[in-house]
């Protein structure tokens, strides 16, 4: 899995919509919020839709080198196997899980995640069940040095914790799009995320997950750093067109789309409108991410 991540010609696929963003995901998928009753009758409907994006034919190791999963997701089935055991085998794709449990309020400028309850346990469960690393998502408002240096720091010390039950973690301090000063916020995340690379032990490494850049190449020290295994981009609001321009043009950087993934499906299509759907939009993100 190391070395698919590594070497894949490919993307990583975020399959990871949690109870906040779901209702939205399946409204744009053409599911409306009368059509469950609950949370769990909203979470099997996604269910369905996430495993009708992975039996596409298009959804392959070849162009999507990995996917990142909501727990619930981990927890059920694709085709009568646990789903990241599905993935990896069925399908080529490595498997990662979302871990963070939201954001706490703004202060300096960042939304911290929220504490994770039983995360040891939650980690270990991971690890038994085929999944390969975590991803944590937090948020950058403002180019605040306080914020910034707190957030940074927050998600190292939960990588560190992953790291410690032998998967890989994601770490994710996006920078809001809207930020008026979203270039200045990018080069002080990068310098702050290359202070702590460089006091990661010999031979730890984490994977980092980032908003796309103003400014093409800026995180270029980051994907040449060796103790980060590869450098993924969050959509963050972009539409795929737009997204992939701007992924485009900073070469290392492999995308990690979520609603620039899943723009145009409907649960009304037909298999072979959906297949075909879906294969245009991998295959455009497959082509921006390997440019």
């Amino acid at each position: 899995m190391t070395d698919q991540i590594r070497n894949g010609q490919g993307f990583i696929a975020a399959l990871d919509q949690s109870g906040g963003s779901t209702p939205k995901a399946l409204k744009a998928y053409g599911v409306s919020e009368d059509a469950y009753a609950n949370d769990d009758q909203m979470f099997d409907l996604i269910h369905v839709m996430r495993a009708r994006i992975v039996n596409a034919p298009d959804f392959s190791g070849d162009k999507v080198i990995g996917a990142i999963l909501f727990e619930m997701t981990m927890d059920r089935e694709i085709g009568g196997k646990p789903s990241a055991k599905a993935l990896w085998e069925d399908n080529g794709v490595v498997p990662f899980l979302k871990i963070d449990k939201g954001l706490e309020e703004e202060k300096d400028g960042v939304q911290m995640m929220k504490p994770i309850p039983n995360l040891d346990h939650l980690l270990e469960r991971a690890a038994k069940g085929g999944i390969f690393g975590t991803k944590e998502r937090s948020v950058i408002h403002a180019a605040n040095e306080d914020g910034i240096n707190a957030i940074v720091a927050q998600q190292f010390e939960l990588g560190a914790q992953v790291y410690g039950h032998g998967l890989m973690p994601i770490l994710e301090p996006e920078v809001n799009i809207k930020a008026t000063d979203k270039a200045q916020i990018e080069e002080m995340v990068t310098q702050t995320i290359l202070r702590h690379l460089d006091a990661l032990p010999e031979g730890q490494q984490v994977m980092l997950k980032l908003t796309l850049p103003e400014t093409p190449g800026q995180y270029q020290p980051l994907v040449d750093h060796p103790n980060c295994l590869k450098v993924v981009a969050l959509s963050g609001g972009y539409d795929r067109d737009e997204a992939n321009a701007r992924l485009a043009q900073n070469p290392g950087v492999i995308a990690s789309f979520s609603r620039a993934l899943t723009e145009g499906l409907s649960a009304h299509q037909s298999d072979t409108e959906f297949n075909a759907t879906l294969g245009r939009a991998i295959a455009s993100i497959h082509a921006a991410s390997v440019a």
